[in-house]
């Protein structure tokens, strides 16, 4: 590490202790992501409509958008989890989703974050780069940078539930507990 901050230090004529403090401010400054914002696409993958299948109970779902959307009628309205799951896109996907002509599971304000916990669980460890873009975050807030959602995102006003980014920093967080191995 101090080799390369060594060699940013020359290539740029900073101090190496200015090197640091750059390395500590951007350590401490949240993820933001957002699917289709350019300057947000270093964490992109972060997003429910980023092009990552999951394989879920022996289906493939497109994205976690599809598996999310799909959850709400498998209870309910089976055809129309399965036309959901095979949405050409997770646009096309949320929008079936958000179809209040088919009926939704009862429960499913109760069940949804559990719902979005097993999709993001699927996505971040069923990828090596992905998981390895999850923990390369640290310990950063991450946020989900939508004005469109103040539930899973920060909203317009930017101070929304922002529970997208709180299940993937629980999910994180889980994720760097060793597991322990039984003894036989």
């Amino acid at each position: 590490m101090e080799t390369c901050i060594s060699q940013v230090s020359k290539k740029y004529s900073l101090t190496p202790h200015r090197v640091r403090s750059i390395i500590r401010k951007m350590e401490s400054e949240p993820v933001r992501f957002f699917s289709g914002k350019p300057e947000l696409s270093e964490y992109e993958a972060f997003s429910n409509f980023s092009p990552h299948s999951v394989v879920i109970d022996g289906k493939t779902y497109a994205t976690t958008e599809h598996y999310f959307q799909a959850q709400k009628f498998v209870n309910t309205d089976p055809e129309w989890a399965e036309w959901v799951r095979q949405s050409p896109t997770p646009k096309t996907s949320k929008s079936r989703g958000g179809n209040r002509t088919h009926p939704i599971d009862p429960n499913w304000d109760e069940i949804k974050e559990d719902v979005m916990r097993v999709a993001l669980r699927a996505k971040f460890t069923q990828s090596d780069r992905l998981y390895e873009t999850l923990m390369s975050t640290g310990d950063r807030h991450l946020i989900e940078a939508t004005p469109y959602d103040s539930y899973w995102g920060e909203g317009k006003n930017r101070k929304g539930k922002n529970r997208l980014g709180v299940l993937l920093e629980e999910l994180r967080a889980e994720l760097r507990v060793p597991k322990k191995k039984k003894h036989l």
